[in-house]
Order: C-alpha cells, then structure tokens, then sequence
C-alpha cells in the first residue's frame, strides 16, 4: 500500500486510483479505542496499548501518523470478563470477532478483533481471510498472560505450535473450518500457561507465531505493572509502567524521537522510505463493502488448484462422473465442517 505526507496528514492509496486520509481513519479507529477504555474503566477490567500505539504514545501523544491501527492486551485472568463486559456494555455501532465466541475465527492472529460497524476494511494478509461476519475496521485485542521463565520451554512450546500454522492455513484456505486443529493448538497453550503461572515474565499469547525465533516479545511483570496513564490524541489511555524500556527492547534503541540540539526540536529516527501504512489494501469508511471487487484471494486460487490436482489424481482410480461426484462432495463438505 502506498502512501505520502500531505501537510500534517498521510495519504495512503487504495483502489481505483482513490485515497484516503489517515486521520479520518484514526477518527474511527478511537471511537473504538473510547469503548474499549470504557468498558474497562466501568468493570475494572487492565488493559494496555501495546506495540505501535504505545510508541505513538510516547513520540506522539497518539497515533504515529502512518500507523493505521490500535493495538491493546487485556490480562488472560480478565478475559472472560472482558467478554462479558461486552456482551452487556458493547455500544450498537460496534461488534466484535473472537473464537471464544465464533469457532471460525482464525486462533493465529490477535485473539479478538473490535469492529465499527458500517466501516470495510481489507487486511494486507493473503493468508488468514477473515471467516466471521463482517470486517469493519477494528482494534485488536490480544491476552497478556505468564511467560515461561524457561527459555527453551517457552521455544519449544513456540515451535510446536508452529508446526500447525501450515495445516490451519491450507484447510482454511480451501474453505474447511479446521476445528480439531484448532483444539489441539488451544489445548497446548492452556497446558504452556499452567505451567507458566507465576513467572515473572508476561506477554502475549503463544498462538501468535508470526514473531521472529527468540525475539519475542516478552518482558518483565514490573515493568508492564501497574499499568499507568498517557496521553494519547487528547484523552488518556492505559500503557505499560516502564513504557519506554519496553519500547526499546521490542524495537531497539533508536525507535523513540532524538533532541536535535541545532534546530532544537524532537525528530523522528525511523527512515522516511519506511513511514508508511502497513495493514491495509482496501478500505471504506462509508460503507461495510470494499471499494470495488479486485481483491486478490489466495484462498481461491488454493481451492482452484486443489479441485484441479484432486480431479486429476481421482482419474486414476474413477471415471469422469465419479470423479466430478467426489470433488462435489468434498466441496459441499467445505461449507458443513
């Protein structure tokens, strides 16, 4: 996706040759971020910006101005909390996708995603498309939960999750609900956290395999707790304790503004080829459909291939009518399982 510096803004390019303001975004993406902080506020339930939106915080008082999401972590003994609070406080304009709730939901992505409705957005993700109901543009909510002192445990944990992100992908790509794997990968993260309680270390989920091998993002409980206030786009959010130790070890030490002592002002250290919006390829803030019908679905093609390959491999055992009955079987099974 590309996109510019416009004044004090940035356009980012979608489809049909259109732009859009970031800041119209940011203006929807904080109507569900003051939800989220309310709900939370009213049941006493901690929560905190992570990852892009903590260091907005921090160098911007708000949203880094490329940056075209929100990122927050609810506590793991919150959770079913959290969801409560929202099945009874939720505001009518807003709905959310988890897989406590919807088994479609894809597990290797950020445990829940928060919606505006009347609003389309499109990921920058060919793998996982969204199987739930509705993509309005969102917030995502991920657990913080206990780390594994370990680190050879938590990697093998880590890595034995892996090792089904390629199964999960292929049979959801082809249009099957991968339940029992599903199970398989929750059941492993229930059995890792009980062996984990207690530790001094805390971070997300290891269902979310997409961080580089040992450079996960996991930090110390004093650090993240208490959970303190800061400044962002004029209200106050809830971010971690020690925020700008957690910002450098997750992004290194440059990530934060320097002093220019000679023109004596705080800059930027990130390249200006790289300050860019990153997550999204289509997006609609006045409709919950996409600008027009030019998605590329890997999903699709992976059917399309599949169906071809299976019809060819069935040729050596069926004939043609046969073949065609079993491949309409196994296609219609794809919408039941």
């Amino acid at each position: 996706m590309k996109s510019y510096i416009k004044g004090d803004d940035v356009v980012i390019h979608i489809r049909n040759n259109k732009e859009i303001s970031l800041k119209k975004v940011h203006k929807e993406v904080l109507s569900i971020m003051d939800e989220v902080d309310r709900i939370c506020r009213k049941y006493n339930i901690t929560y905190g910006l992570i990852a892009g939106s903590a260091l907005g915080s921090v160098n911007y008082g708000g949203f880094i101005p490329w940056d075209d999401d929100m990122d927050v972590f609810i506590l793991r003994s919150d959770w079913d909390k959290f969801i409560h609070a929202l099945d009874q406080e939720l505001g009518d304009e807003f709905y959310y996708h988890c897989y406590d709730k919807d088994n479609r939901y894809n597990i290797l992505i950020p445990q829940m995603k928060i919606r505006k409705k009347g609003t389309y957005v499109e990921e920058e993700n060919i793998l996982l498309d969204n199987r739930c109901s509705g993509n309005g543009i969102f917030v995502d909510v991920v657990t913080y939960g206990d780390i594994n002192e370990n680190k050879v445990i938590d990697e093998v944990f880590r890595t034995i999750i892996k090792l089904f992100v390629i199964p999960i992908v292929f049979l959801d790509n082809l249009g099957f609900n991968p339940r029992i794997l599903k199970k398989i990968v929750m059941f492993i993260e229930k059995k890792y956290n009980n062996m984990s309680k207690g530790s001094k270390f805390v971070s997300q989920p290891i269902t979310i395999p997409w961080e580089k091998f040992m450079r996960e993002p996991v930090f110390l409980k004093e650090d993240v707790f208490p959970v303190r206030e800061y400044d962002f786009e004029g209200r106050k959010y809830f971010s971690y304790n020690n925020i700008e130790k957690i910002l450098k070890e997750w992004y290194g030490d440059n990530c934060l503004k320097k002093w220019n002592s000679s023109k004596k002002r705080w800059e930027e250290t990130l390249p200006v080829d790289k300050r860019r919006s990153k997550h999204v390829r289509d997006i609609n803030l006045a409709g919950d459909s996409a600008t027009n019908f030019g998605k590329f679905r890997l999903s699709l093609f992976i059917r399309v291939v599949f169906y071809l390959a299976l019809f060819f491999l069935l040729q050596f055992f069926f004939d043609d009518f046969i073949s065609l009955i079993i491949i309409l079987v196994v296609f219609l099974l794809s919408f039941i399982l």
